[in-house]
């Protein structure tokens, strides 16, 4: 199996992407989930730029991808790519959903949630979390091969996402032990699992995916960026802050990653 191109920065950042959950095991410590008012605008921002790349970005470049090797068919190719990834995150959501009971990590302390029920939360989230990371690092891995300034995109975007999933992991595990180690330990292990599924997925797509087929991957990555971006970002951006704050999240996020692109670019 060949080793695909730009492959070293492309596990730095799928890493880099991965370990954002470990900040948000820090932010556990200090503040309560309910005071993380900035994340609001940080999530609606992560959604502006995965919305935003994979619309204007990724498709455009499956379909660009596709159409040498099927002149004819290359925009249903890159559309039936886009469903598959979709159906793929959505199938992966309904299996195992990425959330908890909300009362578990506002009110650990309340009488009616015991220890054993807070800590099964919290390991319960870290194994969650654990899957849904994995296409995230395939996502992530992928696009930077591809194009690298297109994978730091995806790859930030991601890591903002991921700060929130640490503090669910590891705000439950914390009031359960009282030690931080632990708390830490367990945010950093749901997101290692990123670039180990990204090198799963290069073992995968190196063996069975043929060169020709490179772009419809590429659309089914915009459909799981886009999914994650409508079933998680945007209802926690408006959970943790107002509609406003994720607006504002949101369009800067659009606005920065388009100007980023175009002085790149030029």
């Amino acid at each position: 199996m060949q080793i695909p191109q730009n492959f070293f920065p492309a596990m730095l950042i799928t890493l880099f992407a991965g370990l954002a959950t470990t900040i948000g095991g820090g932010i556990t410590f200090v503040v309560k989930k309910t005071d993380l008012k900035a994340l609001s605008v940080g999530l609606g921002f992560s959604a502006g730029v995965m919305i935003f790349l994979s619309f204007t970005e990724m498709l455009p470049e499956a379909s660009n991808l596709l159409s040498a090797n099927f002149p004819n068919n290359h925009e249903w190719l890159t559309f039936l790519g886009f469903l598959i990834g979709l159906l793929v995150a959505i199938l992966i959501d309904y299996f195992l959903p990425d959330h908890i009971d909300e009362e578990d990590v506002l009110n650990p302390d309340a009488p009616a949630h015991r220890n054993y029920k807070i800590k099964r939360a919290g390991l319960f989230t870290a194994i969650a979390i654990c899957v849904h990371n994995f296409p995230e690092g395939m996502a992530t891995f992928f696009t930077t091969t591809q194009n690298i300034t297109l994978g730091l995109s995806v790859g930030l975007a991601i890591a903002i996402h991921n700060i929130p999933e640490g503090i669910a992991v590891a705000l439950p595990i914390y009031h359960v032990t009282g030690k931080k180690r632990y708390a830490m330990l367990y945010a950093a292990l749901s997101g290692i699992t990123e670039p180990i599924g990204a090198l799963v997925g290069m073992f995968i797509f190196g063996l069975f995916l043929p060169q020709v087929l490179v772009g419809a991957l590429m659309a089914a990555v915009a459909g799981i960026m886009i999914y994650i971006s409508f079933d998680t970002l945007l209802p926690l951006a408006k959970e943790y802050g107002d509609w406003h704050q994720s607006l504002i999240g949101i369009i800067s996020g659009i606005i920065v990653i388009w100007l980023s692109l175009i002085l790149i670019g030029g």
